[in-house]
C-alpha cells in the first residue's frame, strides 16, 4: 500500500503540473467551481454563488451567493480568494498543482485553503503548518 500512494498521486497530480498553468484554477463554473469564497468565512460552509453577483480578478470569473458578498470580495479580494490560486493546497506543498473540490476546504489563520478531495484533506490536516511552508515555498513556481 505504501508503494502505491505515491503512484496514485504521481497519477493525479503529474499530469496537471504542465507549464503555464494559469494564476488561478478555474472551471467553466468559474473560480472555487462556481462556489462563493466569502461565504466560507461568513457562513462556514460551501455556497454556490449566482452568475448576477460575479466579478473577474486574477483572470478568473468568481461568483458569489449575494450582492453583499461581492461586495466585500471587492472591497479585501486577496483576503477571500483562496490560496494558490485556488489549487490544491497539498499538490501544491509537493510542487504540483491539481483540482479542487469546494467541500474539501480548511480555514488557518484567516486563509482559505482548498484540496484535491476529503482524502486529500484528510492527509493535509496531519501536518497544516508543514504544508503551508513548503507550498508557500513552491507558490507560484509550480505553475511553470
Amino acid at each position: 500500500m505504501k508503494k502505491l500512494l505515491p503512484a496514485v498521486f504521481a497519477l493525479i497530480f503529474m499530469p496537471l503540473a504542465v507549464a503555464g498553468k494559469p494564476i488561478t484554477f478555474a472551471t467553466g463554473d468559474g473560480a472555487i467551481r462556481g462556489y462563493d469564497p466569502v461565504a466560507y468565512f461568513t457562513l462556514g460552509e460551501p455556497t454556490r454563488g449566482r452568475d448576477k453577483y460575479a466579478t473577474k480578478w486574477q483572470g478568473a470569473i468568481y461568483k458569489f451567493a449575494s450582492a453583499d458578498n461581492l461586495a466585500l470580495f471587492k472591497s479585501e479580494p486577496q483576503r477571500y480568494a483562496p490560496q494558490y490560486g485556488g489549487y490544491c493546497a497539498y499538490a501544491v506543498s509537493k510542487g504540483a498543482t491539481a483540482t479542487t473540490d469546494p467541500d474539501a476546504w480548511t480555514i488557518v489563520n484567516g486563509k482559505l485553503y482548498l484540496n484535491f478531495s476529503p482524502a486529500v484533506k484528510k492527509r493535509w490536516s496531519k501536518d497544516i503548518p508543514g504544508h503551508i511552508r513548503s507550498a508557500n515555498k513552491n507558490w507560484p513556481d509550480v505553475l511553470n
